[in-house]
């Protein structure tokens, strides 16, 4: 199954693209699932938001939305990113606009994997998995 990376209306450049697929299926391996197609799509706020209003409704700005395929333990889906959102979030953090996009890839994956972020206790777990997954870059 294949890892791939896109863009929507930017120019973006993910360096390391065959790192990022390597460590992304180790990170699905480590939770005992298999990686199917994961499709990463990077694009702007603004579409970003868009697509929060369309499919979601909520009208805000927001740096990841994933649309989930799984299938037991086959995991795909496509993640959108806001490279925008991700170099806000890199200077509110104060950390480096590479990690914090890796960050927030494997925020979707989390989600892919069947991990929430509703609710307070599910949001202390998603920062665990987040920080346990960048161990493994």
């Amino acid at each position: 199954m294949a890892i791939s990376f896109h863009n929507d209306g930017i120019t973006f450049h993910l360096k390391e693209k065959n790192r990022h697929k390597i460590w992304i299926r180790k990170v699905v391996q480590t939770h005992q699932k298999i990686p199917g197609n994961l499709t990463f799509i990077f694009t702007s706020n603004e579409h970003l938001r868009l697509m929060n209003r369309e499919y979601l409704n909520h009208d805000y700005f927001t740096d990841v939305i994933t649309f989930d395929y799984t299938d037991k333990d086959l995991i795909a889906g496509d993640i959108f990113i806001s490279v925008d959102q991700v170099n806000i979030n890199a200077g509110e953090y104060e950390s480096m606009p590479d990690e914090e996009l890796r960050r927030v890839m494997i925020h979707g994956v989390m989600h892919l994997l069947g991990y929430g972020d509703s609710n307070k206790k599910e949001q202390e777990e998603m920062r665990n998995l987040e920080r346990e997954a960048l161990i493994l870059w």
